[in-house]
């Protein structure tokens, strides 16, 4: 039986627990400078088109997730069905990293989205990330096409219901 994962709104409380994972080396690795990435996630807090949530795993903090309205922030991924939505995130505690959660809790949330009808979840991982790849392919992503982003090129994978 897979786990089941816990996704909480992400709050003010929670970001010192952000800054701490976003100095990690694998997260540095793939999402940049901490301060500049600190500044972005917690300048989203309140923004009404993007959901912030951390996730656990029996009450054990280990990750964040993003979801974004793809009409607010469309990084060149081209024409997408209405009420699309985009996903970001990262495993911040490093003993839970290759352990299959990504893809875990991945799937959890696009199936919990897809199943609210949202039509569509899209995500742009690094095309050196294998890691990444693997988790969302995993997770039922299909890979799309490259893009060019403000971070560089990307690779859009989509999922469907």
């Amino acid at each position: 039986m897979a786990p089941d994962y816990v996704f909480r709104p992400m709050t003010s409380a929670d970001l010192p627990l952000i800054r701490r994972w976003l100095e990690t080396p694998e997260v540095v690795r793939w999402w940049g400078q901490p301060d500049e990435q600190y500044a972005l996630v917690s300048g989203d807090l309140d923004h009404p088109d993007m959901d912030q949530l951390i996730v656990a795993l029996d009450d054990h903090p280990f990750g964040y997730i993003q979801c974004y309205a793809l009409s607010t922030w469309n990084q060149g991924f081209g024409t997408q069905p209405p009420k699309t939505r985009g996903i970001d995130q990262f495993i911040g505690e490093p003993d839970m990293i290759g352990c299959g959660h990504g893809s875990g809790f991945i799937r959890q949330f696009a199936d919990g989205l897809l199943s609210s009808g949202i039509p569509r979840v899209v995500t742009d991982p690094d095309p050196d990330n294998a890691r990444a790849v693997r988790a969302y392919a995993k997770a039922g992503f299909q890979s799309d096409r490259l893009v060019d982003t403000s971070d560089g090129p990307a690779l859009l994978m989509v999922r469907n219901p």
